[in-house]
């Protein structure tokens, strides 16, 4: 049976827990607090072993072992050649924007959403065509597909984030379909952030977009990593899909010096995890299923008021604070009064300060330690 681990990670280098004082419990960016699994550090601390750590590609065999995964994963048959690495997939979408628009164009994208995607237009001189996602009664976050429609028509490219962050939603086959049909109508380009997809809940599936048809493959830049999954987004390692040869070699011309080689122990670290550490990433799932549910039975007994929909993939909970009325935006106010970190909801989208986005990739003690802070903060402002 796999057990998770949850090490100190005060006075190490962790971004997650230095960027506060060491009182401040962290529940912003998106880093679990669980070790990697130990099948990971073995490959790596192999790799170290041959002694010479010079410049480095992926070899045919790791390129075997993503081409198992999606296969094994998503029942995806790609080929090896499909395969571009990079140090993350940040610079995946950036490149794909560079490489496949123009400035004076447009980007589709689906709001709320993880900030450097959103701000992912702007660096490229281009308009941003947001449709916002709302919720429906029984908490299914959709989109207007006449709204869809008309972004598509004003586009160069869909920028997809699926599962979405930050509101934890896997879109379902019609839905990437419709959208499929949208980019193959409307001459678009399909660019599908899928960091989260090994982190779905509940028994889901995840869908890659570019599996749908040859002819949105033809069109698509798949992005994916080992990073959220296997909790190594230290490792900087990530890679892109793309099937079609001449949008390949454009992706790949866009580097322009300002992307490099991958960390060849990334390399080995993120094969061992698709190749061996499936198990692991079942133990994950199943922890943070549970986090989930005792956050959505917690959170309206201590804050009542606060709303969240449970998530359908990854450890990212996106909670309406509005109710409450609290004095500064949200995030903010559980900051300061209860030395509690979260995203705040205006890094997804404008108007959204009553919104906070709240980490539980990390061990219910924690997690429970929060709430209770929290609810303390919202009882002493007389909430």
């Amino acid at each position: 049976m796999t057990t998770l681990t949850a090490p100190d990670r005060r006075g190490t280098d962790s971004n997650k827990w230095r960027r506060y004082p060491a009182d401040v419990l962290p529940l912003w960016v998106a880093d679990m607090d669980f070790a990697a699994d130990p099948r990971i550090t073995e490959a790596i601390r192999a790799r170290l072993d041959h002694g010479v750590l010079g410049y480095g590609r992926a070899t045919d065999a790791q390129r075997e072992v993503l081409v198992a995964a999606m296969q094994r994963d998503h029942g995806w048959q790609i080929e090896p050649e499909w395969l571009v690495f990079l140090p993350g997939v940040e610079g995946g979408f950036n490149m794909a924007l560079s490489a496949f628009t123009s400035p004076g164009g447009g980007v589709m994208q689906e709001l709320p959403v993880y900030a450097p995607l959103r701000a992912a237009p702007g660096h490229w001189g281009l308009t941003l065509h947001e449709i916002w996602q709302r919720p429906d009664a029984a908490g299914h976050w959709s989109s207007d597909t006449a709204k869809l429609d008309a972004a598509a028509r004003a586009s160069d490219a869909l920028l997809l984030c699926n599962p979405q962050n930050p509101t934890g939603r896997v879109y379902t086959r019609a839905e990437l379909e419709f959208r499929a049909e949208l980019c193959l109508r409307h001459d678009m380009v399909l660019i599908s952030d899928e960091i989260h997809c090994g982190l779905v809940l509940d028994g889901r599936e995840h869908i890659p977009a570019a599996s749908l048809s040859p002819e949105i493959a033809a069109r698509s830049v798949t992005l994916m990593a080992a990073s959220k999954t296997w909790n190594v987004p230290g490792l900087k390692t990530a890679f892109a899909i793309i099937p079609d040869a001449a949008m390949r070699a454009r992706f790949e011309a866009s580097k322009r010096g300002m992307v490099d080689s991958v960390n060849v122990l990334g390399l080995a670290g993120m094969s061992a995890a698709y190749a061996h550490c499936t198990d692991w990433r079942d133990a994950v799932r199943a922890r943070l299923a549970a986090n989930r549910d005792l956050l959505a039975a917690r959170l309206p007994e201590l804050i009542p008021g606060a709303t969240m929909r449970p998530a359908e993939a990854g450890f990212l909970a996106w909670i309406d604070f509005r109710a409450l009325e609290l004095p500064t935006p949200a995030a903010e106010f559980f900051l300061d009064r209860a030395r509690v970190a979260l995203s705040g909801g205006s890094d997804f989208g404008s108007g959204l300060e009553g919104w906070a986005r709240l980490n539980y990739g990390c061990t219910p003690e924690v997690l429970d330690e929060a709430l209770q802070r929290m609810a303390q903060a919202v009882r002493d402002h007389g909430l």
